[in-house]
């Protein structure tokens, strides 16, 4: 667990920023900031706008006495991208445009669905309790 926290907080920032200092050397200083403010408000708007259909599609699933938990994953999915997409940087940005692309995060929320045992639309409990593939 430390060996992976400390991946996410000291190794990913300083790859981040020796990409943005050798994206600076390449195309210059100004061309480097747009592109992160450029991918920064981009990243927000797609992640709004995903973050609303999924709220509409949660909402219609409890009016109908249904459980969403698979557009709960998605919504969680949208949020963690549209914070990845804020945050200065372009590893960052390129995995926070992956989450909002609905055939990659499917991808990952199967994963996650299956690593927490989240029972959703594609996995059911079976037998003792264990998630299986439908």
């Amino acid at each position: 667990m430390f060996a992976r926290l400390l991946v996410l907080f000291i190794c990913i920032p300083l790859i981040e920023l020796m990409l943005l200092i050798q994206i600076g050397r390449l195309v210059g200083l100004g061309p480097t900031i747009a592109l992160v403010v450029l991918t920064g408000f981009l990243g927000a708007s797609l992640a709004r706008q995903q973050g609303f259909r999924v709220w509409a599609k949660i909402q219609s699933e409890l009016h109908a006495g249904r459980m969403p938990a698979g557009d709960l994953v998605d919504g969680l999915l949208i949020l963690v991208g549209g914070i990845v997409l804020i945050t200065p940087g372009l590893l960052t940005d390129l995995c926070g445009f992956a989450l909002m692309i609905p055939s990659v995060r499917r991808w990952v929320k199967a994963r996650v669905e299956k690593r927490f045992r989240i029972v959703s639309d594609r996995y059911r409990p079976g037998p003792g309790g264990d998630v299986i593939d439908v």
